[in-house]
């Protein structure tokens, strides 16, 4: 196996130019294709002509698994039963089974994590009494865009540790979905729960 310098060069076929170019090798930020994570500063080869990423050497490989497997790992949150009393209730309530709480939580914090005005009003919740009681069970989400999305959240929020974040979320539920019945986000929910009930 080659090991490739920052500067090495050789032939790659370039998928943007649709043909065969020169590929310097560079360090650059590198995107996964589905848009779910980003590899920082790993070796790649860069087509001269495009200027985009035609080449991934072999001793790249590591670095990128590793974030592939960061990106897998479930985010674990320990809380009161009440709070996940809340998430079966609002399964229920929208037509579902408890087996989608999991996929609730990740689509609220998908949207919020693209909804800045959201996501700002979120640490409010923190505040209630709801938010507090001793931590009896545990909440697991599981995804690649699970992990960018509550970076994003937490950034967009102020709210800084992980379990604080769900916790305002399943507020944020208990609120649209229990109390106030939101009409849209409902419908949406409906929907989804329908289509892959």
């Amino acid at each position: 196996m080659k090991i490739f310098k920052v500067g090495d060069s050789q032939k790659a076929i370039c998928e943007h130019c649709r043909s065969l170019e020169n590929a310097t090798f560079k360090l650059r930020d590198v995107p996964f294709s589905d848009g779910s994570g980003l590899v920082k500063n790993v070796l790649v080869g860069v087509c001269d002509k495009c200027d985009q990423v035609s080449t991934l050497p072999h001793q790249s490989m590591p670095v990128v698994k590793k974030r592939l497997e960061a990106q897998r790992k479930p985010i674990e949150s320990r809380l009161p039963a009440h709070m996940v009393d809340i998430l079966n209730l609002a399964t229920m309530e929208l037509g579902g089974s408890t087996d989608f709480v999991p996929n609730l939580v990740k689509y609220y914090i998908h949207a919020m994590a693209t909804d800045e005005k959201s996501a700002k009003n979120i640490a409010q919740f923190l505040n209630s009494d709801l938010a507090k009681g001793k931590a009896e069970k545990r909440l697991s989400l599981k995804g690649r865009q699970i992990h960018s999305d509550i970076e994003t959240l937490k950034l967009m929020s102020n709210i800084t540790n992980t379990t604080d974040l769900i916790k305002s979320v399943i507020l944020r539920i208990n609120d649209d979905v229990l109390l106030k019945k939101e009409p849209e986000s409902t419908r949406q929910l409906k929907n989804i729960m329908a289509s892959i009930g």
